[in-house]
């Protein structure tokens, strides 16, 4: 990794968190104390970067230089606000399109995932603070620079996330092998956020309850799993088919 894109030392990050300066995610030594400690953690949640507490070996493997328990890594994006993004498309006078992840752990599938929502004319990503990968070097790669195209935004959670797009109108259209309904049988045209789920357990309890359409992708075979960020290529076409016809 860049030695610049690390920030070392608790005050270094102190002063970095202050001034806004966009951190990807912050670690901290699990036995690190004190009242700086307390306050990287306290302005760390309230910006929504993740943050992980780890033993003294994953730090030494960041830096040798003396990092006082604390190195962050800056970020490669800078990520927007879900309500202003929201906003904007309806000042247009758009359908507000969203892309939300909900536990998608590899960033290449991240990447990818975002290559397609951009193609598709999404109006923003969605990363959720916790439990989703990190937006790297690789997962620009693998998204064709669509990472640095596509507003990308960071919400502490997806219940958060869930709350704000339910709060504008837009419903949630989750996958899931436990959906009865085929995607094809959904109105995908109107204000819709597409739920992607995490590669091996799929979208989470939480948004199989609150999700306004758990849907499925008919497959020819009895193989019961595709890739996730093929599974949202699928949706973002059959959503521009439907827009298409409409």
């Amino acid at each position: 990794m860049p030695k610049n894109r690390l920030i070392i030392g608790r005050k270094p990050l102190l002063e970095a968190l202050e001034q806004g300066t966009n951190l990807e995610k912050v670690f901290l030594l699990q036995t690190a104390t004190g009242d700086e400690i307390s306050a990287i953690k306290k302005k760390a949640r309230e910006l929504n970067i993740a943050l992980s507490l780890v033993p003294l070996e994953k730090l030494g493997r960041f830096t040798q230089a003396n990092h006082q328990g604390v190195v962050a890594i800056a970020g490669l994006v800078e990520y927007q606000p879900l309500q202003e993004i929201i906003s904007q498309a309806v000042d247009k006078g758009e359908t507000p399109l969203i892309v939300l992840l909900d536990g998608i752990t590899d960033t290449r599938n991240l990447g990818a995932i975002a290559r397609s929502a951009h193609c598709y004319s999404a109006h923003a990503l969605v990363v959720p603070s916790s439990n989703n990968a990190a937006i790297t070097e690789e997962g620009i790669k693998a998204s064709a620079g669509a990472l640095e195209r596509i507003p990308v935004c960071r919400v502490a959670s997806v219940e958060q996330a869930v709350d704000i797009l339910h709060l504008n109108g837009i419903q949630l259209a989750a996958t899931s092998l436990q959906g009865s309904t085929l995607i094809q049988e959904v109105d995908l045209t109107i204000p819709l956020a597409i739920v992607m789920g995490s590669e091996d357990k799929g979208v989470s309890d939480f948004v199989l309850k609150h999700a306004d359409h758990l849907v499925r992708i008919p497959m020819a075979g009895n193989f019961d799993s595709l890739n996730v960020s093929v599974a949202t290529g699928i949706m973002l076409y059959e959503m521009q088919r439907q827009k298409a016809l409409g």
